[in-house]
């Protein structure tokens, strides 16, 4: 009887929907690229060009396979914000047979020397708002708990105390503090030969006065904000070294980091997180930011080995 029970239990398994080959839960077998975007508008430039595409959806999420640029790959969106990046960059790893991550999207940019339209593809990635909000003890001046101390190692902004996050993996069961999270370096020198793509200056009747270019290397931050403040985001910069900043990709890359995948990351720059002279200029070029960040990522699928 038990052995009887045994193989019902066994059949009912291998015939649930998404089993493939008899893995409970896998939509799709082929060893896979992920390639996420946060939000539509940077996914549209690239789900046209996808070759033989099928979707599957799951929890309300649309993942697309086929081939892009040659190289199968799963493409989907993560949502906005931290936890949307986490949660749907796993179910990814749950489901298909992911080999590498790519994350392509906008971004706000934080280093003075870039652009709009500059596409930045970072070395590491950190999570600047992960923070100690410490007490004040007099007007203007905070302090955090002793037992903190020792892990407050970056500058505050008010009373915001950078912190490193916990995380674990399967290299690493124990606990361990990290801030940053470096990107594949195989990926990274991939990256590193795409500098004379093509950037586009204009799309519609929006029209940058410089040609954008492609910034390999330095460090990108992701947060649960929306920055539009210059004040801050020269703090960015000076504190974090940050060449742009995010909310989506070191979710992405903490994620990565537990599963012991590889990711790299393409972020062009839709406005300058308060740095501009004017308004905010995202809802202008987040269409050319978008494309230019597309543009890079297939240059990279095409050169890679």
């Amino acid at each position: 009887m038990l052995a009887l029970a045994g193989l019902l239990v066994l059949s009912a398994c291998t015939s649930l929907p998404g089993a493939v080959n008899g893995v409970v839960g896998r939509l799709d077998a082929t060893p896979r690229m992920a390639i996420i975007s946060a939000f539509e508008p940077e996914l549209v430039e690239l789900l046209p060009q996808v070759e033989g595409a099928r979707t599957h959806r799951l929890h309300g999420v649309d993942f697309t396979t086929g081939t892009l640029a040659g190289k199968p790959v799963v493409l989907f969106l993560s949502g906005i914000s931290m936890t949307n990046a986490t949660m749907n960059t796993q179910r990814a790893l749950d489901h298909f047979n992911v080999s590498h991550i790519v994350f392509s999207g906008i971004a706000g940019g934080v280093n003075p020397s870039l652009n709009i339209g500059d596409v930045v593809v970072a070395a590491q990635w950190g999570q600047y708002l992960e923070v100690l909000m410490a007490r004040e003890v007099t007007p203007g001046r905070y302090t955090a708990p002793d037992w903190m101390q020792a892990e407050l190692t970056l500058p505050a902004f008010g009373m915001m105390h950078p912190r490193p996050v916990e995380v674990r993996s399967a290299a690493q069961p124990r606990i361990q503090r990290h801030f940053w999270f470096p990107v594949d370096a195989q990926m990274l020198r991939v990256a590193s030969g795409l500098t004379a793509v093509q950037l586009a200056r204009c799309q519609g009747n929006a029209c940058l006065s410089h040609t954008p270019r492609v910034q390999v290397g330095g460090n990108g931050v992701s947060g649960q904000a929306f920055v539009d403040n210059k004040v801050y985001r020269e703090y960015v910069f000076n504190t974090f070294g940050a060449n742009v900043l995010d909310m989506e990709t070191a979710a992405t890359a903490m994620v990565a980091h537990s599963n012991g995948v590889p990711y790299i990351a393409f972020r062009s720059l839709s406005d300058l997180a308060g740095g501009g002279e004017g308004a905010n200029e995202m809802a202008t070029f987040m269409g050319l930011a978008a494309s230019n960040s597309a543009r890079v990522l297939i240059a990279f699928l095409r050169a890679w080995p």
